[in-house]
């Protein structure tokens, strides 16, 4: 049996429709304005903050379980 070409597979695009359709999609995308986006850094440095002293406190705690479990002490 001869194998016939799919007619569900996308043809393969030249580099300047590939470029035109970026393009195309790029002129969609809604940009923050200046105040959003320093808005969104804020809220993402926070965020990395709380997270990074989350971390830390749940290493503290579990060092001091791991000490007195094991009877290690520090000098």
């Amino acid at each position: 049996m001869a194998t016939a070409k799919n007619a569900n597979t996308p043809r393969r695009q030249s580099l300047g429709e590939y470029i035109k359709g970026v393009r195309k999609e790029m002129s969609k995308v809604v940009w923050p304005t200046r105040k959003e986006l320093g808005a969104y850094t804020v809220v993402v440095a926070a965020t990395c903050a709380v997270c990074a002293l989350g971390f830390w406190l749940v290493d503290i705690g579990v060092l001091a379980l791991l000490k007195n479990i094991l009877g290690v002490t520090v000098k």
